[in-house]
Parts: C-alpha cells; sequence; structure tokens
C-alpha cells in the first residue's frame, strides 16, 4: 500500500498521466501514480542508443556486473529530436520553461515520476542523438575511464560536461552539476571557488559532539548561517549532504563496499534516492527548520498511528535533487498533528526512533544519518553481497514498482553517559542498559531500492514494519566485534 498525504493508504499505485503541474508550484497529492508509459519511452530511445554506442553498451554491461545498479539510473537526459515531442506529451511529459539550455532547446520532464529529463534540439539529426550520464565528479569519471580532453565549465563550477563518446550519430556525455539543474556552464565569479573550498570545510569539519543535543543544534544553525553567507542555498545544500554520505560511510561497512565499487567506475553516489535522518520529539522542528534552511520543500508526511508509534517527513530539494526522510517517536493521539511545525512534548516512553537517538545521538550531529537508500539492481545487489559477506534483511516492500530491502545493521558501541541517562530517566531497563554496554546497538545501514515506472513514493505500511524489526531492544544476535 502506498501512504499518501492524509494517512489514507492508496489501494495501490495506478498508471495515469501527470497532472499538469510543473515543478513544486502549490500542493500535490502523493498518493504518486505509476508512469509506466513515460518510463517504457525513455528505455525504447535509450536501447537504440546503446545499439549504436559501443562504449556506452560495455559501460551499462560493467555497470550491471560490477555495481549491481541500472545504466538507466544514471542518465541525467537524453537530447532527442523535436518529432519526439507529441510522444512525450503522451506519455505525461510537460515543458519546463525554467531551466536554461545552450541554444534554447525544450526541457520537457515529468513532474510526478523520477525519470530523467529531455531535451528536444532544434536540428534534424536522427533520434536518438544524445544521452548524459551523471556521475559525482567529472574528473573521477574521466580518470576511471582513460578519457582525453578538456571538460566544458571551469572546476567547481555549476555545470560541467564532457564528451565521452561518439559513435554513429550519438554522443555520450558525462556532467557534473553543483546546486543547479539547466544545462549551461557558467565561469565561477571572483572570489566565489574561495568561499566553495571553505563551505567544504565548514561542512567536514563542524563539532558533532556537545554536552547537550541543544547546544549542538544551535551550533550546526551557526554553521549553516554562515554558510549560507558564503554560497547560495542550492550549493550549501549539495556540499552538505556530501559531507553527511562521507561521515556516514565511516560508520557504514556495506556502504564503503558499494561506495568503493562504484568509483571504480567514476560514479560516485549519483544513483542516492534518499538521506534518512532520526531525530528526537524534542529538536524535530529544529531539524525541519534547518532543511527548510537549505531549500527543502515538505512533501508527504506519514502519520504511521498508533501500533507504529513513529512519524516522518518527506522533504525535497528540488534544485540539488536530494531527499531526506526524517523520522520522529509519534504517540497514539498525535496521528493529526503537524509535527513539523508543532514542537512535540516529552514522551513518557521510547519508540524505535526515540530509543536510536537516546542511544547514538541526534542524525544532524553525533550519530550521522540512519541509512543510505540507493538505486540498484535489487537482486542482483542481494546476490553479489551475499558472495562478499554481507546480507540483506528480508524485504520489507516487494511490489513491481517498488523493492526495497535493508543491510543487515552496522553495531555500533555506546557511550556509557548516553546510556546512563536513558537508565536514570527510567527510559531504558537494566537489563537491556546491560545489553547495550556489551553488545551495542544497530547502528546504519545500506538501503538496496529499485525503482520502476517513475514511482516516487513509499511504503508506508512495510516501513513501520522494518522500523519494528529494527529495534536495539529486539536485537542482541551477535558480539560487537563480529560487525567489525
Amino acid at each position: 500500500m502506498i501512504g499518501t498525504a492524509n494517512n489514507q493508504p492508496a489501494s495501490g499505485a495506478t498508471e495515469v498521466a501527470a497532472s499538469p503541474v510543473s515543478g513544486f508550484q502549490g500542493p500535490l497529492p502523493f498518493d504518486w501514480p505509476l508512469a509506466n508509459k513515460a518510463e517504457q519511452l525513455l528505455r525504447e530511445r535509450m536501447a537504440q542508443f546503446l545499439e549504436r554506442n559501443t562504449f556506452a553498451r560495455q559501460l551499462a554491461d560493467r555497470m550491471r556486473a560490477e555495481t549491481a545498479t541500472d545504466f538507466f539510473e544514471w542518465t541525467d537526459h537524453l537530447v532527442l529530436a523535436p518529432s519526439e515531442e507529441l510522444a512525450l506529451r503522451e506519455a505525461g511529459f510537460v515543458p519546463d520553461p525554467v531551466e536554461e539550455t545552450p541554444e534554447g532547446e525544450t526541457v520537457y520532464a515529468h513532474p510526478r515520476a523520477t525519470l530523467p529529463r529531455v531535451l528536444l534540439h532544434r536540428g534534424k539529426q536522427e533520434s536518438p542523438s544524445r544521452l548524459a550520464l551523471r556521475p559525482e565528479s567529472v574528473a573521477e569519471f574521466m580518470a576511471r575511464h582513460n578519457l582525453s580532453g578538456e571538460p566544458e565549465g571551469t572546476p567547481f563550477s555549476r555545470y560541467r560536461r564532457v564528451v565521452v563518446s561518439e559513435e554513429r550519430g550519438t554522443r555520450l556525455e558525462a556532467v557534473e552539476r553543483r546546486g543547479y539543474r539547466g544545462f549551461v556552464p557558467a565561469p565561477l565569479k571572483p572570489g566565489e571557488l574561495a568561499n566553495i573550498v571553505e563551505v567544504q570545510e565548514l561542512w567536514r569539519t563542524r563539532r558533532r559532539l556537545f554536552s547537550s543535543d541543544a547546544e549542538g543544534i544551535r551550533a550546526a544553525h551557526q554553521t549553516l548561517d554562515r554558510v549560507l553567507g558564503l554560497v547560495g542555498r542550492d550549493l550549501a545544500c549539495q556540499l552538505f549532504f556530501e559531507a553527511e554520505r562521507a561521515y556516514w560511510l565511516t560508520r557504514n561497512r556495506a556502504g564503503r563496499m558499494q561506495k568503493h565499487r562504484q568509483d571504480q567506475l567514476g560514479l560516485g553516489w549519483g544513483n542516492h534516492d534518499h538521506h534518512t535522518f532520526r531525530c528526537s520529539r524534542e529538536h524535530f522542528v529544529d531539524l525541519v527548520q534547518f532543511l527548510l534552511k537549505l531549500g527543502f520543500i515538505k512533501r508527504e508526511r506519514y502519520y504511521a498511528g498508533a501500533e507504529a508509534g513513529w512519524g516522518a517527513q518527506i522533504s525535497e530539494q528540488p534544485v540539488a535533487d536530494i531527499v531526506v526522510f526524517a523520522d520522529v517517536d509519534l504517540m497514539s493521539d498525535e496521528t493529526e498533528l503537524d509535527f513539523s511545525t508543532h514542537k512535540l512534548p516529552p514522551a513518557p516512553r521510547l519508540g524505535t526512533v526515540g530509543l536510536w537517538v537516546g542511544l547514538h545521538g541526534e542524525s544532524l550531529l553525533e550519530a550521522g544519518m540512519h541509512h543510505l537508500e540507493a538505486r540498484f539492481d535489487f537482486d542482483i545487489l542481494r546476490a553479489q553481497f551475499k558472495e562478499s559477506g554481507v546480507n540483506m534483511m528480508t524485504p520489507f516492500s516487494d511490489f513491481p514498482f517498488l523493492r526495497q530491502a535493508f543491510t543487515e545493521g552496522e553495531r555500533w558501541p555506546i557511550r556509557r553517559e548516553r546510556a546512563d541517562r536513558l537508565l536514570s530517566d527510567g527510559l531504558i531497563t537494566k537489563e537491556h542498559f546491560d545489553q547495550f554496554m556489551q553488545e551495542g546497538a544497530l547502528g546504519s545501514h545500506l538501503e538496496n531500492l529499485q525503482r520502476h515506472g517513475g514511482f516516487k513514493g513509499f511504503n508506508q505500511k512495510s516501513v513501520s514494519a522494518v522500523i519494528a524489526a529494527t529495534d536495539p531492544r529486539k536485537n542482541h544476535f551477535w558480539p560487537l566485534s563480529a560487525a567489525a
């Protein structure tokens, strides 16, 4: 079942054409549709492209074999002939007049699906003509594939691109974006490079451990305010999440293994789907405000209800192309409350999310992200990880349009002062205190996700099940040393 904005689960995802709403102009319904026709159209054009471009075809094979990823998920955009316009419109794509293009090309996007965009060129070349991949770094991609030439666009600028392969009327490109959705490179302004480097350092070196979480939250906002004075919010957002992924990698072995595999092809984390933060009831509104400053727009709000004991605010930064899933404990009488704007009072007990924060800290501070979810070929990743000794939990979504599973959790040691505080406040038992101090507690996961039909939503009912399944009070299966 697919959760909606009002917590009324839909009977399933349905195939509909996109509503004529471009971008985020006003509230949208969040019973996300399937866009099978649109995805099929793009996959057919990509298949034609791969038939004619040897480099792209071989790279697609390597992506699947070496990283368990789909070439489709690395595609930033396609450039097609004007004759494709009717087919695009019939599949639900709509013009996006906001984006800059180098020669006045029309940009088409599907406003309610996770699909690559399409540019229609003005010439008469056979379609498809160009396809652009989006690794994290053009330079890393060039180095891994022994490419010559020089990228268009200066290092650290908003948009860089390089020609990878030209063959039989096709051109494969790689592009790099920095807080920018258009298609026109631009030089850095005087002093801009120094500001970018300073912001990278501010995010990566910011303090995460404080005498109180309230002090840490204030410090995070102060750093953000300083960053916003140096660079725009879209670039600030992208650089923040680059730093958050790097921090998370230090605490998740499965993530490090997969990042290494993707780096061997010069890809980085360009296939990220969403970033999950866990937060206390006390500071949830502070986290949401932090995201709003970074340019996020609030999307779905999950009211999972009394049986689940949690809620989530999903937010999206449309320019940096970042999605955040922010979790918080909820009591049974709080399902109608907008907990993203109203501060929650102290709770008499801890749910799974609250206990995780109590043991490890706020995701915005000491703990870092609970998990990163990226897009893979679901079955291939599971098989490849198993061969490498990394197991997957039971899938919590297994639909034709959405498949999701966690890697087995990374077990983290617990700082004694955190466990002492929970015990003295009566929020954990002495038995659980001893268990956590001896064994640690589940900390982070990598999530294996596969989408089809451009489906943009999440599976609310099953997310509740997996959250319950990862409760630290229910998980003490192996000693701390086994997770190293």
